[in-house]
């Protein structure tokens, strides 16, 4: 069967080229005689394939030394709980509300302390991202979190929030090395891999030194400690091995494509065919604020319910997946990650001038 264009917001489409240097190591990875998923993580193998990898992030995000990067589990929904447990020193922090994750974010971290919604877009359903050039930030917070790229509503963080001092922390799950980043803005970015780098089941935490400390909120678990992974290089426990090694793969697929900068410029080439067709249809339209909208994920509505299901259904039939809308949005999301090449987006739109034209 011929692979599809796949539109999922994750876990999402990966390198071609990826998928097939992984398969052809399946089974005997660099005459080990086994393939990564049966190799132990305390060989000598497995620690080249997890230094590279850090080694190649690194360099791709330019990374500054006093940062520690950690490939952990629990996906960003447990970074909801470590983030608290690990920073609230004052017990309180300050959260921008921009979508369902960043909301998620905010009600898990009320366990641990006092928790301030100091903006928020839910007022018109998430479509834009407020105005955080002047927020009320709290004397005593100890960080400001923002979720940067809302994979649901399709709104992205084009200018970073003015924290008056504060540390950020940002989830950057689903624009992770989609573009060039500051990472000495944040004092701690992080994202699930699944949408733009690797499988389900490893998240990437990139966290300023100063933050890891065994100063933490008492009950924090071993495992819910930045220090305990920090101190271990990711390995104090059997760490989510063969995810890991397609990151790796997929950090040297960024570097031999030219790096952010070059995969900036392809991500905005890809977005500008499909908004640029949104902007004109008398069908489909986008659901975002023009200034705010995501390179990531791209969601559209008819405004009618029954034909957005029809063009769904016509679409995966000729080989267009996953692309349905969240169910909070309804309608349709084209999620254009790295991996999805120019040409997918092209026949995309070629195929929503089709279902215009005979739907109209």
């Amino acid at each position: 069967m011929a692979r599809v264009y796949n539109f999922s917001a994750g876990p999402a489409v990966l390198p071609q080229e990826v998928l097939e240097e992984a398969a052809a190591e399946m089974l005997d990875y660099k005459g080990t005689g086994m393939s990564v998923m049966e190799m132990s993580h305390r060989s000598k193998a497995y620690q080249s394939i997890i230094d590279e990898a850090e080694k190649d992030l690194r360099e791709l995000m330019h990374i500054p030394d006093n940062y520690k990067v950690l490939f952990l589990q629990g996906g960003a929904s447990q970074q909801f709980a470590m983030i608290p447990m690990n920073l609230m020193k004052n017990g309180t922090a300050d959260y921008i509300i921009t979508g369902q994750w960043a909301k998620k974010a905010y009600e898990e971290a009320k366990k641990y302390g006092k928790v301030n919604a100091v903006a928020s877009s839910a007022d018109k359903t998430f479509s834009y991202i407020p105005d955080c050039s002047n927020l009320p930030i709290s004397q005593d917070a100890d960080y400001v979190y923002i979720c940067e790229n809302n994979t649901i509503y399709g709104t992205k963080f084009h200018q970073l929030p003015n924290t008056k001092g504060k540390t950020l922390v940002a989830d950057v799950s689903s624009c992770f090395l989609s573009e060039p980043v500051d990472v000495t803005r944040y004092g701690v970015i992080y994202g699930g891999v699944q949408k733009n780098i690797g499988p389900a089941g490893v998240v990437i935490v990139i966290i300023r030194e100063d933050l890891i400390t065994d100063d933490v909120l008492e009950g924090t678990p071993t495992m819910l400690k930045y220090k305990t992974h920090a101190d271990h290089g990711s390995m104090y426990n059997t760490p989510p091995a063969y995810g890991i090694y397609i990151c790796g793969k997929v950090f040297k697929w960024l570097k031999k494509m030219g790096g952010l900068e070059a995969m900036k410029q392809r991500n905005e080439r890809k977005a500008k065919i499909l908004y640029d067709y949104l902007d004109e249809s008398k069908l489909f339209h986008g659901t975002v604020e023009k200034k705010d909208r995501s390179l990531m994920n791209v969601p559209f509505v008819t405004g009618d319910t029954e034909l957005d299901a029809k063009f769904v259904k016509e679409a995966e039939e000729a080989g267009f997946v996953n692309l349905k809308g969240h169910r909070t949005v309804g309608g349709m999301r084209a999620s254009i990650y790295n991996a999805m090449p120019v040409e997918g987006v092209e026949k995309l739109v070629e195929f929503m001038k089709k279902f215009e034209q005979e739907n109209i």
